[in-house]
């Protein structure tokens, strides 16, 4: 079954019930686990996906509040005794800082480790990233404080579709990502550099002909009604406050 699990909803502060902003794709025998934050064993079990079910992970850009606990995961797969390989994905800036801080840990001199390969994206739109027997999965640079992409996923069977901005300030690549997309989960962290309101979420969203939209990266303190209006303002679709542990159904459309 095709879904995507939202495991964290908030921005950089978490808070008890909203952990930083991190997400599965799930179709077939595939999982993709979208940024890597607190403590995935548990996070991943209650979402019921084991260990050794992860096939690749896709960090988005490097930032603590993206990346911070790819170590631990590692570290966790190791132990628990991982021998499949696993496929780390994301741009130059972000995999070579993530090696660099995995060699901090002496991980290459752990005994017996699992192979992990590295997929080093270009800079560049309509990044082919994982492609399967009935889907794929694309990205494109967006318009963050760092290197950063945002992710399509299209089902091939269903022919239905679901993109993710990351962290991003409105830009025409997140309008061409999301072009007639189903599904639009994009950030609404609040108008800066950098970053997206809820309301420039709802423009990117029309701008893109997007079926519907789920804010996410939003401040945990932030009224779930403010924000929803905020998006109505500027976009007449159905607007969703993605929550901790929610799942997104990607099989309700015959191809």
């Amino acid at each position: 079954m095709a879904k995507i699990i939202i495991l964290g909803t908030a921005n950089a502060v978490s808070a008890e019930n909203n952990e930083n902003t991190h997400l599965l794709i799930q179709n077939g025998g595939r999982v993709i686990l979208v940024d890597c934050v607190g403590s995935p064993v548990p996070r991943l079990a209650r979402a019921g996906v084991q260990l050794d079910q992860v096939t690749d992970l896709l960090l988005t850009h490097f930032h603590p509040d993206h990346v911070s606990a790819t170590p631990l995961l590692l570290m966790d797969m190791w132990l628990v005794g991982r021998t499949e390989p696993l496929t780390v994905h994301g741009l130059a800036h972000t995999i070579i800082r993530m090696q660099t801080m995995m060699d901090l840990y002496d991980w290459k001199q752990w005994p017996g480790f699992f192979p992990v390969k590295f997929n080093i994206l270009p800079e560049s739109e309509t990044i082919p990233v994982i492609k399967g027997n009935d889907f794929q999965i694309s990205a494109a640079p967006v318009k963050h404080l760092v290197p950063t992409i945002g992710i399509r996923v299209d089902f091939l069977t269903n022919h239905l579709s679901a993109v993710y901005s990351s962290d991003t300030e409105p830009c025409d690549a997140v309008i061409r990502l999301a072009k007639d997309t189903d599904i639009l989960i994009h950030e609404a962290s609040g108008e800066s550099t950098g970053h997206s309101s809820a309301r420039q979420a709802g423009e990117i969203a029309h701008a893109a002909g997007a079926k519907s939209l789920y804010l996410i990266h939003y401040p945990p303190q932030a009224d779930n009604e403010t924000l929803t209006h905020e998006a109505q303002e500027t976009y007449a679709g159905p607007v969703i406050i993605a929550q901790d542990f929610m799942e997104i159904s990607l099989n309700m459309r015959a191809g």
